[in-house]
């Protein structure tokens, strides 16, 4: 299937590793011209470099803190100039610290909310507007099942993911004359750093080893399996397609089956 990518520009947050680098290697195997970012310049230069050379193509990268409107509006005017465009951006950051109620802070809070929900906003001030000047675009959101069935012991991922996909949805409306698609996606247990920090919690809490906590969430999942991110990575790029055109507004699940409700 052609996805109609070839040529694109795209941007990727949080792409040194995990879910961000799995769409990044993907857009780069569809022809994309890809510009990632991520906090640590080291680790991000060596995934530029390794998918670069993989699809023979060179990657942009930049080491930016998606927490600071300033340095998120300097990244996006970069690869605006390097590129002439901006077609594609997947909004993306690590997650807040897996933790209960009554062990966040109210500093825990802010830090939180300003990742993990105003870096979105940070993304999607920069790059609509120029999306609206060529009559096409796509806006990704990367969030979680969360959003449709709470995790325990994730609470602030739970609560501030929640209002990404509202404001997914909203832009949707807003900006969907424009020829601009925004849509979220939600990835389950997927093999990442981040569902590390969440074995390591079910397994300290239930006081089991780390391996038999991966075969309780594997036993959650109608798949009977944890996601590979290339998995969920396909989807991106789906949504990211010419072939997506009409979806839009959409929160969906890449989880296996693990969310039982209905939507």
């Amino acid at each position: 299937m052609d996805l109609g990518l070839k040529g694109r520009v795209a941007i990727v947050a949080a792409a040194s590793k995990g879910l961000g680098r799995a769409a990044a290697e993907e857009f780069a195997k569809e022809g994309c011209e890809v510009a990632i970012c991520a906090r640590t310049a080291a680790n991000l230069e060596r995934t530029a470099n390794e998918i670069g050379k993989a699809n023979n193509r060179a990657v942009f990268w930049r080491a930016v803190d998606v927490t600071k409107p300033e340095a998120v509006r300097a990244f996006v005017e970069e690869v605006d100039k390097k590129y002439g465009r901006i077609d594609i951006c997947v909004t993306n950051a690590g997650g807040p610290p897996a933790k209960k109620f009554l062990d966040i802070s109210l500093e825990d809070w802010r830090a939180a909310v300003e990742l993990t929900l105003l870096s979105n906003v940070y993304f999607a001030r920069e790059v609509l507007p120029r999306m609206q000047r060529n009559h096409w675009g796509r806006l990704l959101t990367i969030t979680s099942v969360s959003v449709k069935q709470p995790i325990d012991g994730l609470l602030l991922s739970n609560t501030l993911r929640a209002g990404v996909a509202g404001l997914a949805k909203t832009l949707a409306n807003e900006f969907g004359a424009d020829g601009i698609t925004v849509n979220n996606v939600c990835p389950g247990f997927t093999l990442t750093d981040r569902l590390e920090e969440l074995v390591e919690l079910r397994a300290k809490d239930a006081g089991i080893s780390r391996e038999q906590a991966i075969k309780n969430m594997s036993a959650q999942v109608p798949a009977g399996r944890l996601a590979q991110p290339e998995e969920f990575a396909a989807l991106v790029t789906f949504l990211a397609s010419e072939r997506a055109s009409y979806i839009n507004g959409t929160t969906i699940a890449v989880d296996g089956g693990l969310v039982k409700g209905l939507l």
